[in-house]
């Protein structure tokens, strides 16, 4: 079986969020980068579980950027990935980023397509979906459990107030989330070997971009905090309806 992990390059949770070009841009200084945490500790994590499972599935990895991407690829490949694949193309339009992957999935023979739920930094949690789509493929979202028997998945995802749970066929395209798997640290042998594991770089297929960044905002600064005495219930009621804010 051949599984292909979709891999993001996301701000580390602790980067301090600034922008230039009259806010058009986000400012990539000083930014510490990691795999996006969905794709590294669900999707990636439990594609590796399958392998140690049965030795002879293939993991292959899979991103969508620049040069500077190859860092975060090749930590991928130290967790446990047997060869990674990195489409030489810089956007941040789902639509595009998903025919990408569809297009290497098309002609690769893959059986199973894990993705992250979402990435931390834009939350989209469009692309599973989208190449899905693209493929033709059935698809289930915000998985939080999966098993195989055969050419079976059974897939658990959570919904409002319990689970839902689900068999497919495979080929499958499944977007993971907690639960999945558990995080996990490449050991020194890892870490040695991903420097000589195959790294291709090709080119992007001939796709749309649908979207564009037009401003970004920060939110606003948060606001101190009001304190009303017990007696001024009038005072309390007025901050409720004039300032309170419901988020």
């Amino acid at each position: 079986m051949k599984i292909l992990v979709c891999i993001s390059r996301t701000p580390d949770t602790t980067t301090k969020i600034a922008f230039t070009e009259n806010n058009t841009k986000f400012d990539t200084s000083g930014v510490q980068w990691i795999i996006n945490p969905y794709d590294e500790w669900y999707a990636l994590v439990r594609a590796i579980e399958l392998k140690e499972a049965d030795p002879s599935v293939v993991i292959h990895l899979i991103t969508v950027g620049g040069q500077d991407t190859e860092a975060i690829i090749r930590k991928a490949l130290a967790l446990g990935g047997d060869e990674a694949i990195r489409v030489n193309a810089e956007s941040h339009d789902s639509f595009f980023i998903a025919s990408q992957i569809a297009a290497v999935a098309r002609n690769g023979g893959y059986d199973l397509i894990f993705t992250g739920k979402e990435t931390i930094d834009y939350n989209g949690a469009a692309v599973g979906g989208m190449v899905a789509e693209l493929l033709d493929w059935p698809y289930i979202n915000q998985a939080t459990r999966f098993e195989l028997k055969g050419n079976t998945a059974q897939i658990t995802r959570e919904m409002e107030g319990g689970a839902e749970e689900y068999e497919a066929p495979l080929p499958l395209v499944v977007s993971c989330q907690k639960g999945m798997a558990e995080q996990r640290i490449p050991n020194m042998k890892g870490i040695m070997s991903a420097r000589t594991k195959p790294l291709k770089v090709i080119e992007p297929a001939a796709a749309d971009v649908l979207t564009a960044v037009s401003r970004f905002d920060l939110p606003p600064p948060k606001a101190g905090v009001k304190l009303v005495a017990p007696d001024q219930v009038d005072e309390l009621v007025r901050l409720l309806h004039e300032e309170a804010k419901v988020i």
